[in-house]
């Protein structure tokens, strides 16, 4: 029988720590490593790559992430809503929603001279300007509708799928509906003396935000009212109301504390305190905006109404503001999520809401408008094709 020399137990001791510390060094090292490639590369590798990857794991696509074109029924003139991250096209006679494939899951008839769609990214409303007729879309398919209202001036979702319409009924200047998530009428606002151009539900469900137009002494004025949500029957007074001046309104956004209204020459951003925020651009023509950024506003200004010379701002709810010069012709800006979306003639180049370029895609030379998609996608439309672009 061989003799156990007393050096074996010391020599397996050394061994094993040995591959401790080289397993202690390669965990190190990969740490690092992830460390240094989630620097690099933080505005890629995120929870939206993860949530591309899932989304459009089985959708065929290039090199560069272009899936293939489809045709859509329309064309580039109608109105279009990115819902559910699919595509929902409204035109005068027909409502479609397509997947990133082309596959059509909803074909819903529709009589519609003025066709606008609002979105909150799960649900979409779509109705006639000036018309009667509305519908709500959801989960790939029509949830309600009515074809009866009087004159619809305006249709908003808030993110909790309750809906707000202002009408032109008779015998009033106009009247702002509140209704349920179930589509059952819950308020309405009849007023006499005011014209509501616009109205729209925080999210969190609780403050009615309504925009008139009017007279203030002899001149032309803006006024913005909020009122507490409340299921009874009667008159209804306002619980705060702020003037906003001579501007025009043209695009309002209501969070769950924040009204965000656009103008020709600005942005207010007014919390339900009555406090106010503003951007300014007075000096310089707004070619284009979009209200859809997650905590920010992207507008498209330029010294000139037309013309390659632009800036691109990016606004926050506080007023400050971000720019960028842009020296092409811009065919359309969108905003979604925490980006933007730039489309020049033969390019598409996707912005964080920090200005950091995202991700650029070039040949898009047929694309004439661009939908951003809260996952860092985007949906690029030509005259009668779509197609979806994932980074």
């Amino acid at each position: 029988m061989s003799e156990q020399t007393p050096q074996q137990p010391e020599q397996k001791k050394k061994a094993t720590g040995l591959l401790k510390r080289l397993l202690v060094f390669l965990l190190v090292a990969a740490v690092a490593v992830g460390a240094v490639a989630a620097v690099v590369f933080r505005d890629r590798l995120n929870i939206d790559s993860i949530r591309r990857w899932l989304e459009y794991r089985t959708l065929l696509r290039n090199d560069s992430g272009q899936a293939e074109s489809f045709v859509y029924d329309g064309s580039i003139g109608d109105a279009f809503a990115a819902l559910d991250n699919d595509l929902l096209v409204c035109s005068g006679n027909v409502i479609s929603l397509y997947s990133g494939s082309g596959t059509r899951y909803i074909s819903q008839s529709a009589a519609m001279e003025h066709p606008v769609v609002n979105s909150n990214g799960a649900l979409a409303v779509a109705y006639d300007a000036g018309g009667s007729s509305l519908y709500v879309l959801g989960e790939r398919s029509l949830i309600w509708s009515a074809n009866d209202l009087e004159t619809i001036l305006s249709a908003r979702l808030n993110k909790s799928g309750q809906l707000t319409v202002v009408t032109q009924p008779s015998g009033y200047r106009s009247a702002v509906t509140v209704y349920s998530a179930s589509y059952e009428p819950v308020m309405t606002i009849e007023l006499s003396s005011a014209l509501a151009m616009d109205a729209a539900l925080s999210d969190d469900g609780r403050t009615l935000a309504i925009l008139t137009v009017g007279q203030e002494n002899g001149a032309f004025a803006t006024t913005l009212e909020f009122y507490g949500l409340t299921y009874s029957a009667g008159e209804f007074t306002p619980d705060l109301t702020c003037s906003l001046g001579a501007a025009v309104a043209l695009d309002i956004k209501h969070t769950s504390s924040l009204l965000w209204c656009l103008g020709e020459q600005g942005l207010s951003v007014v919390d339900h305190e009555g406090n106010t925020y503003s951007a300014i651009w007075a000096s310089r023509y707004l070619r284009q905006y979009d209200l859809g950024g997650d905590g920010f506003a992207a507008v498209l200004v330029g010294r000139h109404r037309a013309g390659s010379q632009a800036e691109l701002l990016i606004i926050d709810e506080k007023g400050e503001t971000n720019s960028l010069a842009i020296n092409e012709q811009v065919l359309a800006i969108s905003a979604a999520g925490r980006y933007v979306a730039v489309l020049t003639a033969d390019r598409l180049d996707i912005y964080t809401s920090g200005l950091e370029l995202y991700s650029s895609l070039k040949g898009t030379q047929a694309a004439r408008n661009v939908l951003m998609l809260d996952n860092g996608s985007a949906i690029l439309l030509s005259a009668d094709t779509a197609g979806f672009y994932v980074p």
